[in-house]
């Protein structure tokens, strides 16, 4: 575990200029779609992170020959030879990736059978799982469990269907699309999620040769076609990202240009910036000409003085604010004066990284009460998923252990804020999600190396 460990020398403001790239939570999935292509994919902007080498390794297992395109983060995918791949050699690659639950539709379409392997160590839970087998149930698959994990088939093919979703999974919704576009007739899905990423695989796959409808209300229509080509996209950039450092700059008091941010996908977390008393400023790209390089535009997120305010907010799914977006915030939040309210209304644990604050000085209460303007679904289930934050709190250096990727975020931040050095453990965690994030934090000016 000493090589995994960053050695943080918090209490410097960062300040600079970095950039994102495509994101992760839609370049993943992208990579899944060029598994429906009669010919060649091409993606740009691929950010070099660890969930885009599983899943370029599980298209590879799969017969996909996958290459470095011209441009930097270009990749391109040939789909002409797709085979099956041993159950061991997908458990090997995937690990405890959600990603093989996305290549069932795709591979039910191009070979007949898909496996998944047993996921029972995944830290969020079953739900999830039982949306997509639940759909691909309704679109004719047959699912049998074995020791190693699910096989599934479709000896009668696939077939439309209307779906009607228990809540608008990002994940069951990815499934529903990777079905849907080659099944045969046409697909209705009701309560879908509707977040940046779920349109821009839409365009892929419209791209694709689709033909997909977004009606309001979150129903989704899907007409089957016969068969689909390849695209070529760059994809919306990292939103969660982009948040994440502007989180960083308002809780070390620094002034952080995310390039390639865009206000568009970011409206509520913005809102909520402001209003803790962060300030920032949208740059517009500027095309080159002569004399004149250009520049990309993005977004300027800097701590503009004095005290910052407590706020109370609830996640949801788009357009509220986005889960992933609040355990970087409630770093700053620690430094805000008052009491501040976190509700978090997705994913049923994701308060446990308080914890480590608390041990900094922070002084944050976790409860099983449903603290925000409505009951969820998690109220009455025994969950601690609403938070109270007092502040402001000098936080002080600790020995920290990541426990997952956007809490090992949220961790870094809280090293960086602090008076004194951190040990930070588990960090490579962090390259699931951030791409390249230490040289990143050196352009910073942040002090922290490995030991």
């Amino acid at each position: 575990m000493t090589d995994d460990v960053l050695v943080v020398h918090g209490g410097t403001p960062l300040e600079g200029r970095i950039r994102v790239r495509g994101a992760k939570n839609l370049v993943s999935k992208a990579m899944v779609a060029a598994l429906l292509g009669d010919s060649p994919s091409r993606l740009f902007d691929v950010p070099k992170i660890r969930d885009v080498e599983v899943v370029r390794g599980l298209l590879g297992l799969h017969g996909v020959k996958v290459t470095d395109g011209t441009e930097d983060g270009e990749l391109v995918f040939d789909p002409a030879n797709v085979e099956s791949a041993s159950t061991d050699q997908i458990n090997v690659h995937a690990g405890s990736s959600r990603i093989p639950i996305l290549f069932c539709g795709p591979l039910l379409h191009r070979l007949g059978h898909a496996f998944i392997p047993d996921l029972g160590g995944c830290h969020i839970g079953p739900r999830p799982i039982d949306f997509h087998l639940q759909a691909l149930r309704e679109f004719g698959a047959t699912v049998e469990k074995r020791p190693e994990g699910l096989h599934l088939s479709a000896p009668n093919g696939l077939h439309g269907t209307k779906f009607a979703l228990p809540y608008p999974s990002v994940g069951a919704t990815e499934q529903v699309l990777l079905t849907a576009v080659m099944a045969e007739g046409v697909t209705e899905l009701r309560n879908a999620a509707v977040e940046p990423e779920i349109i821009d695989l839409i365009c892929i796959l419209q791209k694709m040769g689709a033909i997909i409808k977004v009606h309001t209300d979150r129903v989704i229509e899907i007409q089957g076609v016969p068969k689909l080509h390849g695209y070529t996209h760059r994809p919306i950039p990292d939103r969660i990202e982009a948040a994440s450092w502007a989180a960083a700059a308002l809780a070390t008091r620094g002034h952080v240009e995310v390039l390639g941010a865009q206000q568009a996908d970011m409206m509520t977390f913005l809102n909520v910036f402001r209003s803790v008393g962060g300030e920032y400023e949208v740059t517009d790209a500027r095309a080159p000409k002569l004399g004149d390089p250009g520049q990309e535009g993005g977004i300027r997120f800097w701590h503009p003085g004095g005290e910052l305010n407590a706020v109370a907010l609830e996640t949801d799914v788009h357009p509220g604010f986005m889960t992933d977006w609040q355990q970087p915030l409630v770093v700053a939040l620690t430094q805000a004066r008052g009491l501040s309210i976190v509700h978090e209304t997705v994913y049923e644990q994701r308060l446990g990284y308080t914890e480590a604050l608390n041990s900094m000085g922070a002084n944050i209460q976790v409860y099983r009460d449903c603290l925000g303007g409505t009951p969820c679904r998690f109220g009455r289930r025994n969950f601690k998923h609403s938070a109270v934050i007092a502040g402001p709190s000098k936080l002080h250096a600790a020995d920290l252990v990541i426990p997952d990727l956007r809490a090992g975020f949220s961790h870094l931040i809280a090293a960086l804020a602090a008076e004194g050095t951190s040990r930070v453990y588990g960090v490579d965690l962090i390259n699931r999600g951030y791409e390249d994030f230490e040289a990143k934090l050196a352009d910073l000016g942040a002090h922290a190396e490995r030991p």
